[in-house]
């Protein structure tokens, strides 16, 4: 095992940090890569993108996720150094060679992302994990350069922990799998900022179980319950907050107002700015990408509002200026519906193709934890004290009774002029009329936007 050496710093650096209280910086490497151009542009992209117009405080951004996913992982490293040291080759426990592998992997994991990140991605076929490999893995970049102070191929093993194909299955699912450092920073965090209460779990108590098995992680039995408190709380946080309607409603106005700007730039004329033109005449370069961040996006978006195309003008002011699209839920019985609503809609004056769109909540970049069935992920297991193992909800009627459970919804979006109301019946267009007649005989369930923002 070749073993990953980074000189300590001279005093151990402190950062402060509302979720995990202190992030300790004891790593030269950790030190530099942090400093890195490349790591410190994540400061300028939001963690939940467009879910701050509905919950208002949730701002945070990649770069203080990212740093607590390195927090995380320290934290449990130190654990699995002093618990559970290998002392043989092959005895499934862990190698504390790994640990400045395992911490660097997670400082970096999402490196990758840019502004939007999911959405940007579904535009313009990005795949923030390649890209943030090709960072770590490029020659000319401040991440590659720190990286390579450690050893000339520890960039490479950092980037293969991201592809998931490093050797260890203790190191990349200590970063990716069903209970890792990234789930566990995230849902804290995004609670914390979102302000709600039902996505804290004991962070606490899980590391005091989690231990390294041969093929990867498990907890220890007697915490059982702390590891059903971390699922439940990751199953309320994907429909309270992950799967909002309103959220999903401008992330709807933001995908057609991208896509809307790539078919007039290609068609006429879009000012625009060097690096995002490169992306929407499909040839960019990871230089453009580095250059990109949600400032530089809404930047754009707000020249875009005094546009000539009516369409492009109209969502970049949708988007900034708070403007969802509203919902109704479909499912198999309902959705022969659609076609008629969207006759509808582009009859009081919306080109549907813009105006409208189906979203389902399972194509969200978030997963509910099923262990079995056709898109069961990863397992979480319980280690037993005759060292077997067992699935979570073999054990747990709390979680069996979420597994299977139907966690998410399709929704059609349409503009919310279309429920229009009013007092006086008289003034009520029979257009309006007969979309409304749709959505209260067609079962189709309107759900009004809560009260909160």
């Amino acid at each position: 095992m070749v073993r990953f050496y980074s000189p300590r710093l001279p005093e151990e650096k402190v950062l402060r940090d509302p979720v995990h209280s202190y992030i300790h910086i004891k790593s030269q490497v950790i030190y530099d890569l942090i400093n890195a151009k490349e790591f410190q542009r994540l400061r300028r992209i939001k963690q939940l993108g467009p879910a701050s117009y509905v919950f208002p405080g949730a701002t945070h951004t990649r770069f203080e996720h990212n740093l607590g996913v390195y927090e995380l992982t320290r934290r449990i490293c130190e654990t699995f150094d002093r618990k559970y040291p290998s002392q043989r080759p092959g005895d499934g426990l862990w190698d504390p060679n790994n640990d400045l592998l395992a911490e660097c992997a997670a400082l970096l994991h999402d490196l990758g992302h840019g502004p939007y990140s999911h959405t940007f991605e579904h535009i313009f076929g990005t795949n923030h994990e390649k890209i943030g490999q090709q960072i770590m893995l490029d020659p000319h970049t401040e991440i590659n350069a720190a990286l390579r102070e450690v050893g000339p191929n520890f960039p490479e093993q950092v980037a293969s922990v991201i592809a998931k194909t490093y050797p260890n299955p203790q190191v990349v699912k200590m970063i990716s799998s069903q209970a890792d450092a990234d789930r566990m920073d995230y849902l804290l965090r995004d609670a914390y900022f979102t302000g709600v209460s039902y996505g804290a779990f004991d962070l606490y108590r899980l590391l005091r179980i989690i231990r390294p098995y041969a093929d990867g992680i498990c907890f220890e039995n007697r915490g059982m319950h702390a590891v059903e408190d971390y699922v439940v709380s990751r199953y309320q946080m994907y429909q309270q907050v992950y799967f909002h309607p309103a959220s999903r409603g401008m992330e709807v106005v933001l995908h057609h107002l991208l896509t809307r700007a790539k078919y007039v730039f290609q068609h006429n004329s879009l000012p625009v700015s060097p690096q995002l033109g490169a992306f929407l005449q499909d040839n960019w370069t990871l230089d453009d990408y580095l250059m990109l961040d949600d400032g530089v996006m809404e930047t754009n978006f707000l020249t875009w509002t005094e546009n000539s195309d009516p369409i492009l003008a109209d969502l970049a002011k949708r988007y900034l200026y708070r403007k969802p699209l509203a919902s109704i839920q479909i499912d198999d019985s309902t959705k022969n519906l659609l076609p008629k609503m969207r006759n509808l809609i582009k009859q009081a004056g919306f080109d549907p193709d813009y105006y409208t769109a189906i979203n389902s909540a399972f194509d969200q970049p978030y997963d509910a934890y099923k262990p079995t069935g056709k898109n069961a992920n990863s397992q979480i297991e319980l280690h037993q004290d005759d060292d077997s193992l067992v699935e979570l909800s073999q054990l747990s009627p709390l979680v069996k009774a979420l597994n299977g459970t139907f966690q998410g919804d399709k929704r059609f979006f349409f503009p919310k002029m279309m429920l229009h109301e009013s007092d006086e019946p008289e003034l009520f267009d029979p257009l309006y009329q007969e979309f409304q007649k749709y959505i209260k005989n067609g079962r189709l369930h309107y759900l009004r936007q809560p009260k909160h923002k």
